[in-house]
Order: structure tokens, then C-alpha cells, then sequence
């Protein structure tokens, strides 16, 4: 009896599966004499590539199959041969592998657990330089902003000598013939330890953008950007004094924000610090700019050409005892002559006059190295100060580089 219905399955079976083939075979068939041989030839193939379409086909062909492994190897005899007539099925044996390994054709089937391959990422298109949305924000400086180059034109007003002028805005003689003659009394250590101090009490001070050199600002020509401010100043002038062979800490801090008012005492108290933390220190350079207004409001500022550049003049900036107790101030102002002749010499114009003022110290009395440097005005750009700045480093450099002998 068992026999016997063993024998009616395996002949349902047969008979399903003959008939499947049967509906196949007619319908390619079909597809043939209707699209010619070539079309249907793309046809068989796209539906090859069709997980939906392979497991209809299967499903129709073989029934459920169970079990792993080649496309094949988990089917009988008669399942073989089934698929074997199929040319289609034959011709994708990769989608007959995924449809009997569990994967999903287009019908959203589970996959088993199994991952699929992860499809690849698209390859992003490479940022086109010459699109304008990827271009650098770009600005020209004002064209009625005035360069001038100042130097004397006589001596009249100016203490001078050896070359050397001297603005004195103070009621305190100065003989700058004896400053001219007198030696520096500072003498740097061993370049292993600090020598010189940069650092900026108006640290957010900045100058006109033009180009890529743009910035936010704090205020009128201000920006906490230190690739725009004196900071960039600063560390352009530690470059050149690093290669000469002198050893440079530059103090980086906002001592004007983000209150202006009382930077001085603020800064003066930085530079204490450092001093007492590196008693080496002999030179202390607060770099500033300048600002130039004529009284109609027109912006002015101190250029010069060096090598067929534009370059931002550089001017040294003296207190004087008519602002408080400065004991040390006239050999100060010895150093600020000895590198104001080696601008002189190396660059001519590069210097503007030595300016005294009566209305502070400038933190000058903490050492007998102090110099207030300002390089250019907010007029200028900050590619022609940092050229300035440089060329100031080299010369002063020179100068300081006989003071470890």
C-alpha cells in the first residue's frame, strides 16, 4: 500500500514538472518567433538577470527545494534534468545559486540571515576647481585708500643722526648723535634657552582684506583671526628670527579682547610672567600696525617697494619718562637706533622715523630690550605688512645676533 502511494507522488511529480517545462518551453518558443532571434536572445537574458523571474521559474520547475550548497548538487536525478532541458536556468547558474541558498529575488523574500554583498558606493565626482561655488571668497582692497612712502625730506623737526630720525613728540632732550655712538647693553644667552619675547597687546588688530585675505570682524579693522591679525605678524617675524638662530617665544594672547580698554595693564602683566618663567629673555617686540586717517577722513598707508614689491614701512615706537618711572628708556632707545641703521642699510625706506611719546611707557620700562613695533597701518593689505615684518626680522636680527658676542 505504501508502495503504491510512493509510486502516485513520484508520478505527480513527474507529471507536474513535465507540465512546467511543457508551459516553458512553449513560451520561449513564443518569444522566438515573435522578437526574431537576436532580440529574444537580449530578452532570455535580462529575464536571466531577474531574481523574480528565476524564482518563478524554479518554484515552478523543481517545487520547494531545501538545503545548501552548489545550484545542482541538492537536487535528484529528475530535478536535475528538469533543469538541465532549461537553457535559461543553465545559462545563470549564479541566480539559480542565490535563489537555493535563500537569497531574495524581486519578490522581498528574507535572506536567511545571510548578508548580501554590499553594493559598491558611487565614486563622488571630484570638486571642479573652476566651479564658482568651490572658489575662495575673493574682495579687492578699496582703490582710494593713499600709499605714501614716508621718510624725511629734511631734518627739520627730526633729531637725526647717522642716518637715523627721530620723531620726538615729547618735551625730553635727545641727543641722537650720543645714542648713535653708545653701545647696547644687553647681552643673549645660549640660544637653547628663550632670547626674545614676541608679543601683541592689540593682538586683534588687522588690515584691509583684499584677495583671499579675509576675515570677521571684531570691530573696525579687528578680527580674532589670527591668519589676519598680529598674530600672523608675529609668527612671520619668529620664522625669520628661528632661521637667523635665535631662540623666540611669541606670546599668541587677545590682550585686547574682549575688552580694549586696559590691555596694556593686561599685557604688561603677560610679559612679567614670562620673564620670571624664562629669566633668559632679553628682548621683548610688542608688534603693532598703525593706523593713518588724514582729518577729511581719508585712509592712508606707509608703503615702499623692496625687490619689486609692495611693502609695508615699519616704525619703532618709544615711551618716554614723561609718561611714568622709565629709568631704562634712553637704552631702549640705543637698541631702537642700532636697528633702525640696519633697516637703513639693508633696505632703505623700509623704516619710517623713530616716534617718541609723552603718553605711556608701553610696558618699555619691564626691560632695557623693549621695542613697540608697528608694521604698516589698517590701509595696507596684510601680504605687503607680512613682507614688512620680515624684512624688519632680518635686519633687527642682525643686530641682535652681535648682542651674543
Amino acid at each position: 500500500m505504501k508502495r503504491d502511494r510512493h509510486s502516485g507522488i513520484q508520478w505527480n511529480r513527474v507529471l507536474r514538472r513535465s507540465a512546467a517545462l511543457l508551459m516553458v518551453t512553449a513560451a520561449l518558443w513564443a518569444l522566438l518567433t515573435a522578437a526574431g532571434a537576436g532580440a529574444a536572445a537580449e530578452a532570455f537574458k535580462a529575464l536571466g538577470e531577474d531574481g523574480g523571474f528565476v524564482s518563478a521559474i524554479l518554484r515552478a520547475e523543481l517545487g520547494e527545494v531545501e538545503g545548501a550548497g552548489g545550484p545542482f548538487d541538492t537536487l535528484d536525478r529528475w530535478g536535475q534534468l528538469v533543469v538541465g532541458q532549461s537553457s535559461l536556468l543553465r545559462s545563470n547558474e549564479e541566480a539559480v545559486a542565490q535563489w537555493l541558498a535563500g537569497e531574495t529575488g524581486g519578490d522581498g523574500a528574507e535572506n536567511d540571515g545571510q548578508e548580501k554583498p554590499a553594493e559598491p558606493s558611487p565614486t563622488p565626482e571630484a570638486e571642479d576647481p573652476e566651479d564658482p561655488a568651490n572658489l575662495p571668497e575673493v574682495t579687492t582692497a578699496p582703490d582710494d585708500i593713499i600709499a605714501r612712502t614716508l621718510v624725511p625730506s629734511a631734518g627739520v623737526g627730526y633729531a637725526q643722526a647717522d642716518g637715523v630720525y627721530i620723531y620726538n613728540t615729547t618735551d625730553v632732550a635727545v641727543d641722537a648723535a650720543a645714542l648713535a655712538s653708545a653701545q647696547v647693553n644687553i647681552t643673549l644667552g645660549d640660544p637653547a634657552q628663550p632670547q626674545i619675547l614676541i608679543m601683541h597687546t592689540h593682538a586683534t588688530e588687522a588690515y584691509t582684506p583684499d584677495g583671499t585675505d579675509i576675515y570677521v570682524q571684531t570691530d573696525n579693522s579687528r578680527t580674532l583671526d589670527n591668519t589676519q591679525n598680529m598674530v600672523r605678524i608675529g609668527e612671520e617675524m619668529k620664522e625669520v628670527f628661528e632661521e637667523m638662530g635665535l631662540s623666540v617665544i611669541h606670546d599668541e594672547t587677545p590682550y585686547d579682547y574682549p575688552q580694549y580698554n586696559g590691555a596694556y595693564s593686561r599685557s604688561g602683566a603677560g610679559v612679567e610672567e614670562y620673564l620670571k618663567q624664562y629669566p633668559s629673555i632679553k628682548i621683548v617686540l610688542d608688534v603693532h600696525r598703525d593706523a593713518l586717517i588724514g582729518e577729511d577722513g581719508t585712509v592712508y598707508k606707509p608703503l615702499t617697494t623692496v625687490d619689486g614689491q609692495d611693502t609695508a614701512q615699519v616704525m619703532l615706537v618709544m615711551g618716554s619718562p614723561e609718561a611714568g618711572d622709565y629709568p631704562a628708556w634712553m637704552e631702549n632707545l640705543t637698541l631702537a637706533m642700532k636697528i633702525q641703521k640696519s633697516m637703513n642699510t639693508l633696505y632703505p625706506t623700509l623704516a619710517r622715523p623713530i616716534t617718541i611719546r609723552g603718553s605711556s611707557v608701553y610696558n618699555q620700562e619691564l626691560t632695557n630690550g623693549s621695542l613697540l613695533v608697528e608694521v604698516g597701518a589698517h590701509g595696507n593689505t596684510i601680504q605687503e605688512a607680512i613682507r614688512g615684518a620680515r624684512l624688519f626680522a632680518r635686519a633687527a636680527g642682525q643686530v641682535l645676533l652681535e648682542l651674543e658676542k
